[in-house]
């Protein structure tokens, strides 16, 4: 190393957004290398909304690598933080900082250790895809700071090794990760179907009903499927490769009719506001679907279609009446005033919705939903290069 001092302190700070599969992979063929049993497809989410932020740091005077999230230290001694973190260094290239006096070489990187700090702007572990987003920054912000030179689908086969729907949240728009067919995983990445551009009448609703960490992990659900069920088999084998190719010409060609008749195909539970809706207006209205936790994710056609979708969700599962209304929607509040929603005195006077006409029910569901998020399509990882967003301190490399 160029510098002879032993105080100075390298930082990179990215965000990464996460993301809804429409076509999912449940189940792996290999847990090490997390290979799928078959492709998916997902939509981005608007980083704004939902994302990771991480700062990662390299010093001379870091005696480790050491980790926090969302402000706790975690250990880094996991085999998916293992991997990540063994396949960028071996990618790893010289560094040089000229304003700093620091020059790294390619062998150095060997021999330094890293500090990383991530935070999730969503609930972690609550089945909203925030490993898929951790790890995407984990990799994407170490990838920056050790200077790797590969483009975003090998990046991604990386991250897969972390989540396997991390490799979704290396592209913005609409994503399909390829499950590959080698055993050592190197053809097992995704690839960007279309950018966050092509397609942005969309707007998405997530209904949190519960942001507690999930009782059954994602992996261990898969574990236990892919060893009990055959119609998993048969689904990775003869249902989703058809899927696959009829919802990429759906994203290609902005059909909703079919986007939402896929989207909701694949998911194995039944919203009946959705359904009855969909059905009364003759075409589909809006698709709907379920990540790992029990949190629905609600796709709208458009922005209009969207506010009516809000009233009806609101008429079911009104806020609390201690409850601000503000802080009952997060991400897109803008949505409130298109949805005529000022405060909780308009909730109150939203009429029944006009499919369900004489069949009112009885009750309604009043918090059972802890918040709902509007976002829409959003852009892939970002660098950013304002140092007041870091999550480390530039002179210490330590959590702000």
């Amino acid at each position: 190393m160029a510098s002879e001092s032993q105080n100075w302190v390298l930082v990179v700070t990215a965000r990464t957004p996460t993301n809804i599969a429409v076509i999912k992979y449940w189940g792996k063929r290999d847990e090490k290398l997390i290979l799928p049993v078959n492709d998916s497809i997902s939509v981005t989410l608007d980083p704004d909304h939902l994302c990771t932020t991480t700062t990662v740091a390299v010093s001379p005077s870091f005696d480790q690598d050491r980790m926090w999230l969302n402000g706790k230290e975690i250990s880094l001694s996991g085999g998916r933080f293992q991997s990540c973190l063994r396949e960028i260094r071996s990618r790893a290239s010289d560094v040089e900082d000229k304003e700093k006096g620091i020059k790294i070489s390619k062998e150095d990187w060997e021999k330094l250790h890293v500090h990383i700090a991530s935070y999730n702007n969503f609930p972690t572990a609550a089945g909203l895809a925030s490993s898929a987003a951790g790890f995407a920054c984990f990799v994407f912000s170490l990838a920056k700071l050790m200077n790797v030179n590969e483009d975003q689908s090998k990046l991604s086969a990386i991250a897969r090794q972390g989540s396997g729907s991390a490799c979704r949240s290396l592209f913005g728009g609409f994503v399909k990760w390829i499950m590959g067919k080698d055993k050592n995983g190197s053809d097992s990445l995704a690839v960007q179907l279309a950018d966050e551009e092509h397609w942005d009448d969309l707007v998405i609703l997530v209904a949190v009903v519960s942001s507690r960490q999930k009782e059954t992990s994602s992996t261990s659900g898969m574990r236990e499927s892919v060893e009990t069920s055959l119609l998993l088999q048969h689904r990775a084998k003869e249902v989703v490769p058809k899927r696959i190719l009829q919802m990429e010409e759906a994203i290609k060609n902005r059909d909703f009719a079919s986007f939402a008749q896929l989207t909701c195909a694949d998911s194995n539970q039944i919203i009946s506001i959705v359904e009855k809706w969909n059905r009364s207006e003759g075409t589909p209205q809006v698709a709907y679907t379920f990540d790992a936790g029990p949190n629905a994710v609600l796709i709208a056609r458009n922005r209009k279609v969207a506010a009516l979708l809000l009233q009806r969700l609101l008429f079911y599962f009104p806020p609390n009446s201690d409850a601000d209304l503000n802080s009952y929607i997060h991400g897109d509040k803008s949505i409130l005033q298109d949805a005529g929603l000022a405060g909780l005195k308009d909730v109150e006077a939203l009429p029944p919705p006009p499919e369900i006409k004489d069949n009112i029910p009885s009750q309604k569901y009043r918090g059972d939903v802890s918040y709902f998020i509007c976002t829409r399509p959003g852009r892939g990882p970002v660098y950013l290069s304002d140092e007041s967003q870091a999550l480390l301190n530039p002179e210490t490399g330590l959590p702000k």
